[in-house]
């Protein structure tokens, strides 16, 4: 059957009331072929989200309506192994039915691209292009495992990957940034990189598993310049309370996005 995630803005609901309305949709699912399979609650942003294998959408909403009334503002289609990939899990956690999930689903996406690669594969030749590459894949790839980043999509020549903290993302951009500084002063053939951060949550506007998020942080690292980080001031503004200093990186209206977006380049 299709999976569908849900998105419920829960203002006057607490992580003990989800809890019970999951319960309760628990209860109804059988007599409708639906299984509600878990589900994440942001208390700071006051949204849930459910994840659930049902025939249809109008299905999945019928058990919503029975169980509790409680019916979900958006719904889309979603590839599990997507979802697993964004937000580490699919199904309830161990203790599910006698703590309440106290999750968030808001995630900072990241994009890294290796600037002149197809240049640099002109010049240089398959062989040698192919080798920075794997050097590029293997230096991103152990600050994303340090920083608990989880590689979403390989670009062909950058990465794509999902944080569940977004002060861990701009850590981890920051250290990306600093291990090809380090690797540029000993390699007769240096890398440079650029990177994007934004963040959101899987269900917003478009029909697609954090379809914006993914849209405006790729959007982000494209204008981006050699060896810079650039942030939307959601990252920024997730970053508040942390050891992290921002500079104001100016304002741009990106494609496919009307409104104009103010970026930031955090130190490093």
């Amino acid at each position: 059957m299709p999976i569908f995630l849900d998105r419920h803005d829960v203002v006057e609901y607490s992580a003990e009331d989800v809890a019970k309305l999951h319960l309760k949709d628990l209860e109804v699912q059988d007599k409708y072929g639906v299984k509600f399979l878990t589900y994440w609650y942001d208390a700071e942003r006051r949204t849930t989200f459910c994840l659930v294998d049902a025939p249809d959408k109008e299905t999945a909403a019928k058990v919503h309506a029975e169980a509790h009334g409680h019916v979900a503002n958006q719904l889309i289609a979603v590839d599990l192994s997507a979802v697993e990939a964004f937000l580490g899990r699919i199904q309830d956690p161990p203790l599910a039915r006698t703590v309440p999930i106290n999750e968030s689903a808001f995630r900072a996406i990241m994009f890294t691209d290796m600037v002149g690669s197809t240049e640099m594969t002109v010049r240089l030749g398959d062989t040698k292009a192919m080798e920075l590459l794997r050097a590029h894949d293997a230096i991103i790839r152990r600050c994303l495992e340090h920083y608990r980043g989880s590689e979403i999509k390989h670009l062909g020549d950058g990465i794509m990957a999902s944080f569940d903290d977004a002060p861990a993302a701009v850590a981890c951009a920051i250290e990306i940034q600093e291990k090809f500084a380090s690797y540029n002063k000993n390699s007769g053939t240096p890398i440079h990189v650029r990177i994007g951060i934004h963040a959101g949550e899987p269900v917003e506007e478009d029909d697609d598993l954090f379809g914006s998020a993914v849209q405006m942080a790729a959007r982000i690292c494209d204008i981006a310049q050699a060896d810079a980080i650039l942030v939307s001031r959601e990252v920024r503004d997730a970053c508040t309370n942390v050891d992290l200093e921002f500079a104001p990186a100016g304002s741009e209206t990106l494609k496919g996005f009307s409104e104009t977006i103010v970026l930031f380049s955090p130190a490093h």
